[in-house]
């Protein structure tokens, strides 16, 4: 427990920068620029050069503007940049268009746009050992500027490492298909599925300061090696299921027409009679083949 709160503790946080905006910056440049050229143009003014205090003028004006010309960046609309002295974060910058800091303070820029990322085809073995290959699109974005800088090595192949890592962990935990649906599986459940992805994404990639705003299954088949055997395995359990609504539906009808019968006196069967007509329905309502009738002039016995 001591060492989970140390590293939570040493965690990354953003916080805001001292930054200024470029454009008030650029103004006051401006104006040294225009009282730099003024002393510079009065001391040349009498045909000869007066050493006085306005070169003193000119020269703090070009050390103060040069200094000032060092600070300025530009941030595009959803970009940051994280400000740096010596190596020590002083904070993110997210206002957009021209900035300016002290021209000692780095600035290193980072997108916080919405990326989409769709993930390589990889092998995984579902709930009940069958081989399949599975492939997901993930929306996500960079919400922590200082985490994703700073607690990370590349952010972005984190994020490709921790897809691949959620998809592998999804992809074990459900089986790819169930005929009798009575369980949650890869194939029949996309939208249970892609919430368990996304909310196990943004468990993984808390830690790099990003988020997860959309994911879903890109791919999902057997592998090749299986895939005609599974492919007469789903259809033979297809096969068996459709014959058991067929027998369901057969028996249904066929006790409807005894009780029908006995109910309204139309024939009194015995039991050797029911079993025929028992018999001569079943063949009817399950033979795959239209029945010829035959009519019988005698009697059964």
């Amino acid at each position: 427990m001591v060492e989970a709160g140390t590293r939570a503790l040493n965690r990354s946080r953003e916080t805001r920068a001292n930054t200024q905006s470029g454009y008030l910056m650029l103004l006051i440049w401006l104006v040294l620029f225009g009282v730099a050229i003024w002393a510079a143009t009065s001391n040349f003014g009498g045909g000869g050069i007066d050493w006085n205090w306005k070169w003193a003028v000119v020269v703090a004006s070009g050390v103060i503007g040069t200094i000032i010309l060092c600070g300025f960046y530009m941030i595009n609309p959803n970009e940051a940049a994280a400000v740096q002295l010596f190596g020590e974060y002083k904070g993110t910058d997210r206002e957009e268009g021209l900035r300016w800091v002290l021209p000692w303070l780095s600035r290193k820029k980072i997108a916080v746009r919405a990326n989409n990322v769709i993930s390589d085809k990889i092998k995984v073995n579902d709930l009940r050992g069958n081989p399949i290959e599975m492939a997901a699109q993930v929306v996500w974005r960079v919400t922590d500027t200082a985490q994703a800088l700073f607690d990370v090595d590349d952010y972005k192949e984190f994020v490709m490492a921790q897809i691949e890592a959620a998809v592998r962990s999804i992809g074990s935990r459900y089986p790819y298909d169930d005929i009798e649906h009575q369980e949650i599986t890869l194939r029949g459940n996309h939208d249970e599925v892609g919430k368990e992805l996304r909310k196990a994404l943004i468990e993984r990639l808390e830690v790099a300061g990003i988020t997860v705003d959309e994911c879903g299954l890109t791919h999902l088949a057997y592998a090749p090696e299986i895939a005609g055997a599974m492919l007469r395995r789903q259809q033979a359990e297809a096969v068996i299921a459709a014959r058991k609504k067929l027998v369901e539906g057969a028996v249904t009808m066929v006790e409807m027409a005894l009780t029908h019968l006995s109910e309204k006196n139309v024939v009194d069967l015995d039991d050797e009679r029911k079993a025929a007509m028992v018999s001569n329905l079943m063949v009817v309502l399950c033979g795959e083949r239209d029945t010829q009738p035959v009519v019988n002039t005698g009697s059964l016995y």
